[in-house]
């Protein structure tokens, strides 16, 4: 299989645990058989390498979440990059272009293409198996999978197929309903739209030419961000004459709210979290070093992280959106290809930070015009390099830079890094990073 993972978007509404950097499909919330916790990316990229060894896979995503997606599946795995956020109509374009033209895939080849975060068991996959072969048959241009509904969902659209076969031409499309009209829809035997499409590559970039001038990749990537924005299905599957759906009835959910999050949860608590006996339907998962205890409460989601505290009724947290966009606060963890990191303190004219460093792992070779910096080693071993000067560093071992100089961190490869950076200036910003290739 070809198949094209769409990552994108902050997840707000999984606040304090979601961010800009950190979306909600990289939050680690699902117990696996070794006792560790996945997040929704691993999840999934994990079942379709069981579905199928041999699939190709490409995750679509946003600058801000390539470190993320390093992280959490590799450094080898295929990712097209959008410079900017252009929503899905470009962004599948530009994937298509990619496969095309870097990786060199066929313009005969079916491809898949679905979002990265939903939560689904190993019947999706056959059924993405099925759509593929659908494709092969040459009866539609495109190929849906609808989700049969199991509730009148106002947050999906919906699909109208002709009949009630496994696999039946596109009557109509219907935009998100209220709760009647949802009931109405369902009553005809709609189906929800889960945004899963299956088509020949060719028919992608097909569509990409017809509505955008570029003659290749690369092309497209140095224009993208002059591309109107628009969805894909606004831009191609509504306008789409020759279109057909496939029924799924497998298990299947959007995991965009705290609500049906939790529900996903094979525990109760995750991290440093208790409750007593008379607690009822209550879900916490804490990120941080100190315990959090709940005691005789129902229907309620505790979520702390350095990013904030949550504690809301879960009915309730569908609403966190406009309450979030109001919090303006810098980014306080993320994970990066190298490792991770966690804003320990800001200060008027400070930030200290706690690195980790990954075995063999090392930060990119950069300078600062506007501050100086001090790194505190506290576990495990490395290198620094500071303006070509190599030195290897301890738990304990102290390195300075003076604003201007350049510098790296190597991990060991056999040890992860640990060490506290402290960032001293008046102008301490994200954007204040000169890259340089390393000097020897």
């Amino acid at each position: 299989m070809n198949i094209i993972l769409l990552s994108g978007g902050s997840g707000k509404r999984l606040w304090p645990l979601s961010n800009d950097v950190r979306s909600k499909q990289f939050i680690p919330i699902f117990e696996t058989e070794a006792g560790n916790y996945e997040s929704m990316v691993q999840r999934v990229y994990r079942q379709i390498r069981k579905a199928d060894p041999d699939a190709e896979v490409t995750i679509a995503t946003a600058r801000s979440q390539v470190s993320a997606i390093c992280h959490q599946l590799g450094g080898e795995v295929s990712i097209s990059v959008e410079p900017c956020r252009r929503d899905t109509f470009p962004a599948i374009s530009l994937t298509a272009a990619y496969l095309k033209d870097v990786r060199g895939i066929s313009e005969e080849e079916a491809v898949l293409i679905c979002p990265v975060d939903p939560y689904v068991e190993m019947d999706y996959f056959e059924a993405l198996k099925k759509m593929e072969k659908q494709v092969y048959k040459n009866e539609a241009n495109l190929v849906l999978l609808g989700i049969e509904p199991a509730y009148p969902s106002e947050k999906y659209g919906y699909i109208i197929p002709e009949n009630a076969k496994d696999i039946s031409l596109v009557s109509r499309f219907q935009e998100k309903p209220d709760k009647k009209r949802a009931e109405k829809y369902i009553r005809e035997g709609a189906l929800w739209n889960g945004g899963v499409f299956a088509c020949r590559l060719g028919y992608l970039l097909k569509r990409a030419h017809q509505f955008m001038e570029f003659t290749d990749y690369q092309e497209l990537f140095d224009k993208y961000s002059m591309l109107e924005r628009i969805s894909f299905d606004y831009r191609v599957v509504e306008q789409e004459s020759r279109i057909q759906v496939m029924r799924f009835s497998g298990r299947w959910k959007d995991l965009g709210t705290w609500n049906t999050l939790t529900e996903a949860m094979d525990k109760s608590c995750i991290g440093d979290a208790r409750m007593n006996e008379e607690c009822e339907n209550v879900h916490i998962i804490n990120e941080l070093d100190i315990p959090i205890l709940a005691m005789g409460l129902q229907g309620v989601v505790i979520s702390a992280s350095p990013q904030g505290v949550l504690v809301s009724d879960k009915e309730q947290s569908s609403y966190i959106k406009p309450f979030v966009d109001g919090i303006d606060r810098q980014t306080m963890f993320a994970e990066k290809s190298w490792g991770s990191y966690r804003v320990l303190n800001v200060g008027e004219n400070s930030l200290t930070i706690k690195v980790t460093l990954n075995p063999g792992h090392r930060m990119n070779y950069h300078s600062h015009k506007n501050r100086n910096e001090v790194w505190v080693a506290i576990s495990g071993k490395g290198r620094t390099v500071v303006d070509g000067m190599e030195q290897v560093i301890c738990p304990g071992d102290v390195v300075t830079m003076e604003a201007g100089c350049r510098h790296t961190v190597i991990a060991d490869r056999n040890l992860q890094l640990q060490l506290v950076e402290i960032q001293l200036g008046k102008e301490i910003s994200v954007h204040d990073k000169q890259k340089y290739s390393m000097e020897y």
